[in-house]
């Protein structure tokens, strides 16, 4: 089946079978390859990508659910503004980044402040429910979201919260 959709921001056709997962088609036809291929249940996150403006897990998504659909990648998102808040706010954390679930965890950061940009511990956590991590500290993470928020509210209207 001939499938259309927007990926990081540009039109994109692609054939594919209709049951096909998501995260294959991103690895193999697009070759972005910053949402990995973990667990393939849902389970893990590492193969998070932002799918119509919602975190989703790229490994239950089939081929023929992204038509029309908007997709946004890791690589991206790497360009945006939104996205060296994150890092900086990771980097001051003191964040570990492994290169494994970095996109579920940026990704997921991005939803919730669009969402919430005042999230509190408890909107963090309960953001970060999807997403398995063992190379961050909970902690780390919620200080990383909290610097990361602050740092797009002073970029966006001059003051942090």
């Amino acid at each position: 089946m001939t499938i259309h959709c927007i990926l990081n921001g540009e039109e994109v056709t692609f054939n594919a079978n209709v049951n096909e997962r998501l995260i294959n088609i991103l690895r193999e036809t697009f070759p972005l390859t910053g949402a990995k291929c973990g667990c393939l249940a849902g389970n893990c996150g590492a193969c998070s990508i932002i799918f119509n403006h919602k975190v989703v897990k790229a490994c239950l998504i089939a081929a023929f659910q992204v038509r029309g659909s908007k997709l946004i990648t890791i690589e991206g998102f790497a360009h945006t503004d939104e996205y060296r808040d994150i890092v900086q706010g990771f980097a001051r954390a003191g964040v570990r980044n492994c290169g494994y679930c970095d996109a579920g965890k940026i990704l997921t950061v991005e939803t919730l402040l669009v969402q919430n940009p005042h999230p509190s511990r408890l909107d963090i956590l309960a953001g970060f429910n999807g997403i398995r991590c063992r190379c961050t500290e909970p902690d780390s993470l919620i200080q990383g979201v909290l610097i990361a928020a602050s740092i797009r509210q002073l970029r966006l209207y001059g003051r942090a919260i």
